[in-house]
């Protein structure tokens, strides 16, 4: 968990598979620990062909009832269909605005939100644009994206810098914004 905090958790992300991987990580998530899900990211990163969204859009029943058998990843029907159903949003989006990048990260002006958090008691569960993209989402027919998972999804892919403002990569990550813009 230090590890990924360390080196991932914030950090924007310009990649449309990795995007896509936490999205069905985060709803994977929903009702349990971000501890599980990591445990299991490997797992889930072969049971979907490394999130490849082409690949995982084309799982039939089939693939689906085999996935449920599996002791790796979270053997949860609606989540599992729900990543296959994610996926296929998330090619039309890719179509429609050319990349699910731009479209992520339009619901920010393209460039990291900056909190100044001083606690996490203060961290929002949601926010006014985590709540745009859930209903953007769920319109086009996603599922396990209410606002609190598109929110948790913002702050992993760096979206919107919620690391305490007392945090060391806080700053770095502040850094490297201002100097990408």
């Amino acid at each position: 968990m230090l590890e990924y905090h360390d080196r991932e958790w914030g950090v924007p992300v310009h990649d449309d598979h990795l995007l896509f991987e936490f999205l069905v990580l985060e709803g994977a998530q929903a009702g349990l620990s971000w501890m599980t899900i990591l445990r299991k990211r490997d797992a889930y990163r072969q049971a979907f062909r490394k999130f490849d969204p082409k690949a995982v859009a084309r799982f039939d029943e089939r693939t689906i009832s085999r996935l449920l058998l599996s002791p790796a990843i979270v053997r949860n029907r609606r989540k599992i269909e729900s990543a296959v159903k994610n996926a296929r949003v998330v090619l039309g989006i890719s179509t429609e605005v050319g990349s699910f990048d731009r479209y992520v990260w339009s619901f920010v002006g393209g460039r990291p939100g900056r909190s100044a958090w001083k606690t996490l008691a203060a961290i929002p569960a949601e926010t006014r644009e985590s709540r745009e993209m859930s209903k953007d989402l769920l319109r086009r027919g996603a599922s396990f994206v209410g606002p609190t998972i598109c929110y948790a999804f913002m702050q992993a892919t760096g979206l919107v810098n919620d690391h305490l403002v007392s945090c060391f990569r806080y700053r770095q990550i502040l850094k490297s914004d201002s100097r990408a813009g």
